[in-house]
């Protein structure tokens, strides 16, 4: 992303759009909403024109013979692959609506952005944050060089460096994770080992899911280093995911501070 202060529609939507034809019917479209785990409705398009948009709840009460253009709406809020995407959200936000369909100059549908689309870009630029902090703390504690990379990191070649996780907190991080919206890991990788620093639940959620790889930042030091999370996986005899115990007689930190509140 070109500029982190200020992502675009562009950086974040979904280019790969379903969409339906204007000559389609309710029985149509009602049977792929039907079948689809992910679509409450669909652009309708004629060619690569945006002409409408119609939704599970249009196709109430109506013929199933019908042809989407005579029900579908008309009256649509899109946005523009440029258009920022804070000002984005703020449509989603207002409007109710879950997904803007996005149109360039032409009019033409070149993706969609989703509430969902949102929060990710949210929980992505809060992680920067962290890395900068663990390299700055790498350097002065350990005077070596660290360098920041992005990539896919296979589960199996991970070594944890918390023995724990809580399992209420497991459940929400596998609705994240099945939804594409959890936060990238935070990864040290050293001459010896891949450390995990960050993102424990997240890894045992999608060893629960059966996911092989996650995205990560990752940390790249060059020169040998004695690390205390390295330490303490050692001491735990940590080597893998598997040995990520998942604590069900205690509730995390948040949930109970929460429960207090509520009490």
């Amino acid at each position: 992303m070109a500029d982190q202060q200020k992502p675009t529609v562009r950086d974040y939507m979904t280019q790969d759009v379903a969409t339906v034809a204007p000559e389609d019917t309710v029985r149509d479209v009602a049977e792929r909403i039907a079948n689809s785990e992910n679509h409450s409705g669909y652009p309708v398009c004629d060619g690569r024109q945006v002409e409408g948009f119609v939704s599970a709840r249009d196709l109430l009460l109506e013929d199933e013979q019908e042809p989407i253009f005579k029900i579908m709406s008309t009256d649509l809020l899109v946005a523009h692959p440029d258009m920022k995407l804070n000002d984005a959200a703020r449509v989603i936000l207002r409007s109710g609506i879950r997904r803007l369909p996005v149109v360039d100059d032409a009019g033409n549908l070149v993706g969609i952005i989703s509430n969902s689309d949102v929060i990710r870009s949210q929980i992505e630029r809060a992680t920067p944050g962290k890395v900068d902090k663990l390299v700055r703390t790498l350097q002065n504690i350990h005077d070596v060089e660290a360098t920041e990379s992005r990539r896919d990191i296979e589960l199996s070649e991970l070594t944890p460096t918390q023995g724990k996780v809580y399992a209420d907190e497991l459940e929400g991080r596998r609705y994240e994770l099945e939804r594409g919206l959890a936060e990238p890991l935070v990864v040290i990788d050293t001459p010896t080992d891949l450390l995990l620093a960050d993102g424990h639940h997240r890894v045992k959620a999608a060893d629960q899911l059966g996911i092989d790889e996650m995205d990560a930042y990752v940390i790249e030091i060059s020169q040998p280093v004695e690390l205390g999370m390295a330490e303490t996986a050692r001491k735990e005899n940590l080597e893998s995911v598997e040995d990520i115990d998942a604590v069900d007689y205690a509730h995390h930190p948040l949930v109970e501070r929460t429960q207090r509140l509520q009490e």
